[in-house]
């Protein structure tokens, strides 16, 4: 009985060390018009579709395996009615399926234009695809380069039907993926939540384990996506859950900045933040804001790391630094703490949401960004804002904004010198941040991440001597606290937006 292998792919890396191992076992080859013509000149035996189905491609190409005589090769299962059929219309006996899809995420990734990529929606090949999977228990489908190695360690005929079973589940996943792009990239915004939401994100590796050590994890990244899941690791250890999500929120209030600036997070909270004229200068204003809780922790900043910076960063222990870039002279002097995780991250927006586990299922919602200028903020009460305040008022409404909620912070001289976040009650989280500030906080900035539903933070921001306060407003009772800001000469920003964050 002939035996046959279908191939028909665009990628043609490894393809002829898999055509002489399919050839070697004793199987023919078929294949389309591109991919017979090349094992051709490799040379190779092969038969086209053409030739089997006696119908040559159509509409440029868009049609070309769409046969019965394909089909019945691909599904035609061990019954003796389906191989009759299949032998009737003369279908070859098709075992192993080879094919890679037109590459739609690339072109999509080019920016092409939308006629360029229409015409990179593969047909046949999906196709070809599901049948091959669909029958895995007669017919191996190969879908990646990839696994053309592991494949070939034995003969076609020893592979069981357990593998088979394997490389139809990955196929599957492999259509699905493909598919997820296509209607996301055919999304025009006009339907901010669909009835049916997919997802499409390939792993860019595995974790030694998740949050906690009987958990496992991975991180996969959005295909058209850039952040954290494409951080560059340039030195140290690798990367674990708790490492990525700790410093995807230090990069997110880094990168929030305009000026240069150094943020630490412990547990996904930001303990310290600083702006200043050079980000050496802002860690050190960070790492003096809160000395104890950096060890052990995370730091982003916004400018390139050089080499003064870098004798800091080695001078304590750190798990992970992240800036958009490191000179060379910084990368040797960072190599020296071979533990330490180096990444580097360009800046920019990625357009992917916020997604949540849920039992059972996840939330999304739209990326939380500051959209309200400082000169949309009302002026509530107390004295007219000073200029020197601006930048202390920004980086504490920022901050605020990337802590767990219930959270307050207090700034001054453009650092954080009191945090407070992931409190039950917003009294805790603003007495912790004072508490923490001490006399630091008389002439600073408070601001919190959700309104004041009654004048008992304002009470305590008085007692503590802060200058102003900023927070969203819209409390039924903000009066009692415009009240009371106005009587101790504290100036009230209300910006109506809040930040929670849980």
């Amino acid at each position: 009985m002939d035996a046959w292998a279908l191939i028909s792919v665009s990628d043609k890396t490894g393809l002829e060390s898999l055509a002489q191992h399919l050839v070697d076992d004793g199987l023919q080859l078929l294949a389309t018009s591109s991919t017979a013509a090349y094992l051709t000149n490799a040379g190779f035996t092969v038969a086209s579709v053409e030739e089997l189905t006696g119908f040559g491609e159509i509409l440029e190409g868009r049609v070309k395996t769409l046969h019965p005589s394909i089909y019945a090769g691909l599904l035609a299962t061990g019954r003796e009615d389906h191989q009759a059929v299949r032998q009737q219309l003369g279908a070859p006996d098709i075992r192993v399926v080879v094919v890679n899809l037109y590459p739609f995420e690339r072109h999509w990734q080019d920016q092409v234009s939308e006629e360029r990529l229409i015409e990179q929606i593969d047909i046949g090949g999906v196709s070809l695809i599901r049948a091959a999977a669909k029958n895995y228990e007669r017919v191996s489908v190969l879908v990646s380069p990839s696994q053309y190695p592991p494949f070939m360690e034995k003969p076609w005929s020893a592979v069981t039907v357990d593998d088979r079973r394997r490389l139809a589940l990955r196929a599957f996943q492999h259509v699905a993926y493909y598919d997820a792009i296509i209607a996301e990239a055919l999304n025009s915004g006009d339907e901010d939540w669909p009835e049916l939401f997919v997802l499409a994100g390939r792993r860019q590796g595995t974790l030694r384990y998740g949050e906690n050590p009987h958990q496992s994890g991975a991180v996969y990244a959005f295909p058209r996506g850039g952040g954290m899941a494409k951080a560059q690791l340039l030195q140290g250890k690798a990367l674990s859950y708790n490492n990525l999500a700790d410093a995807d929120t230090a990069v997110r209030l880094a990168y929030d900045l305009e000026e240069p600036a150094a943020v630490v997070v412990k547990h996904q909270t930001p303990c310290a933040a600083a702006i200043a004229s050079t980000v050496e200068e802002a860690y050190v204003k960070a790492h003096d804001a809160d000395p104890v809780s950096i060890f052990g922790g995370i730091v982003a900043l916004n400018r390139p790391i050089e080499a003064g910076l870098a004798q800091r960063l080695t001078q304590l222990f750190l798990e992970v630094v992240v800036a958009p870039a490191i000179t060379p002279e910084a990368r040797e002097i960072l190599s020296a703490k071979k533990n330490l995780r180096v990444l580097s991250l360009e800046p920019g927006q990625v357009s992917n949401g916020d997604i949540k586990g849920l039992w059972g299922g996840f939330l999304v919602q739209s990326e939380d960004r500051f959209v309200r200028e400082m000169g949309q903020w009302q002026h509530r009460a107390g004295p007219p804002l000073s200029l020197e305040h601006h930048s202390d008022l920004m980086l504490a409404w920022k901050a605020v904004g990337r802590m767990k909620s219930n959270a307050v912070v207090v700034v001054k001289d453009g650092a954080t010198v009191g945090v407070g976040g992931g409190h039950t009650n917003r009294v805790d989280a603003a007495r912790q941040a004072l508490q923490q500030a001490g006399q630091k906080s008389r002439g600073a900035i408070l601001g919190s991440d959700g309104f004041f539903p009654f004048d008992d933070v304002m009470r305590l921001a008085q007692e503590y001597g802060i200058a102003v306060v900023v927070e969203p407003g819209g409390s039924i009772r903000d009066q009692d606290s415009i009240e009371v800001a106005e009587s101790a000469g504290i100036t009230l920003l209300m910006t109506g937006e809040r930040h929670f964050r849980h």
